[in-house]
């Protein structure tokens, strides 16, 4: 299986970038006439996404190639890029309203400074929205060679509640069809994971590929979580 360590959305295919795309829909509501932090924001699409609402965004990232190609490619009057480490932000105390922070904390071996770092630069009022993969247990040792662990929902949960009083949950999945569930039920060998054919089955069964998944196929609700993909958490009262 193909894992890419960031999204550039003209490279890849549109389903992988409806997939990303989604969460920063999600987050917009939130974002409305907000200052808003995007950290790790990768090649900025998604900052673009969150500058059609917010009243400014800042996005950051280590990879200097990244924010490169995310000034040239989406800097506007109301968002910019600059090159920082999310663990170690240069931005003052209660300086944002949201910090937003997709598919990150798996990357970190230092998850808990990360944490900190947020809940610094947030306002009392503020909000955290993050999101890692769903994993049935705690790993080490994913399969993904650039994460350092995924979190089972249960420990997701409990390590952004030592940072914050309210966590809200939801599960981003793909809308798939019952038997396309139970196709994928029936693969005991894991063939799914190895050859791309098996995984385009579920057009047999009545679900888009995922490299052809539409926005309007994606959901991110709290019902079903134990079918998502991806943990997505909005998290309030920041603990300092």
């Amino acid at each position: 299986m193909r894992y890419p360590e960031r999204i550039v959305p003209d490279d890849e295919p549109p389903g992988i970038v409806a997939l990303h795309l989604k969460r920063y829909m999600f987050a917009q509501p939130h974002c409305v006439d907000k200052v808003v932090l995007d950290a790790a924001c990768g090649t900025g699409y998604g900052s673009a996404e969150l500058a059609r609402v917010a009243s400014s965004v800042l996005g950051v990232d280590a990879d200097e190639g990244a924010v490169a190609y995310a000034r040239e490619r989406y800097a506007g009057e109301n968002v910019a890029f600059e090159v920082m480490d999310v663990s170690s932000l240069r931005l003052g105390d209660m300086s944002v309203d949201v910090v937003v922070s997709f598919e990150t904390i798996e990357h970190l071996d230092d998850r808990e400074a990360f944490l900190c770092e947020v809940t610094r630069v947030l306002r009392p009022s503020g909000t955290f929205i993050v999101s890692s993969p769903a994993a049935r247990c705690t790993t080490e040792r994913p399969d993904n060679p650039f994460h350092r662990v995924e979190y089972s929902r249960e420990d997701f949960t409990r390590l952004l509640r030592g940072h914050f009083a309210a966590v809200d949950l939801f599960g981003q999945r793909r809308l798939q069809t019952r038997r396309h569930r139970a196709l994928q039920r029936l693969d005991v060998l894991g063939l799914r994971g190895r050859f791309a054919f098996v995984r385009r089955g579920g057009r047999l069964v009545g679900t888009a590929p995922t490299e052809e998944v539409t926005l309007e196929g994606i959901v991110i609700e709290r019902d079903r979580i134990d079918r998502a993909t991806e943990l997505v958490a909005v998290c309030t009262g920041p603990r300092r």
